[in-house]
């Protein structure tokens, strides 16, 4: 499938791709919480709505940030994992913690303050780099 781009800046163009309200969230959810199947996005707290699902899933996938195949022992679900692509994601979502803690937090009193996010503003690079490999350890067998 071909794709248009709004222009040829960087920014612009990974924002065409991963800067919709819903992708990261999904990368996201695939990382931290374990996410893999349809049925596992769609009893999240974050209430995506079953078609925006399948329509960002199928994005993700022709941009190779995702790979879908079947269960071994069920052949009727899906299950998706983060390729190489996918993953080096996971620096970009926690700036997005850092910076929403710093900036938003005053806006939005209640934002998550737990123990992630203070592994996160005491050894960043640490929690990336347990995040991925505890993501490959656990689905690139």
């Amino acid at each position: 499938m071909e794709h248009k781009f709004r222009c040829n800046c960087p920014i612009t163009v990974a924002l065409d791709v991963i800067g919709d309200k819903w992708a990261l969230v999904i990368v996201k959810q695939m990382l931290t919480e374990g996410k893999k199947t349809f049925k596992d996005f769609i009893e999240s707290e974050e209430a995506i709505a079953t078609n925006i699902l399948s329509s960002r899933l199928k994005m993700l996938e022709e941009f190779k940030i995702i790979t879908k195949d079947k269960l071994p022992d069920n052949k009727k679900t899906n299950i998706y994992t983060l390729t190489e692509k996918g993953v080096d994601l996971m620096p970009i979502i926690a700036e997005l913690s850092l910076w929403s803690d710093k900036h938003i937090r005053e806006f939005y009193p209640e934002l998550y303050s737990g123990e992630t996010l203070q592994i996160i503003k005491n050894n960043k690079e640490g929690f990336i780099n347990k995040k991925i490999e505890d993501y490959k350890l656990e689905n690139w067998k």
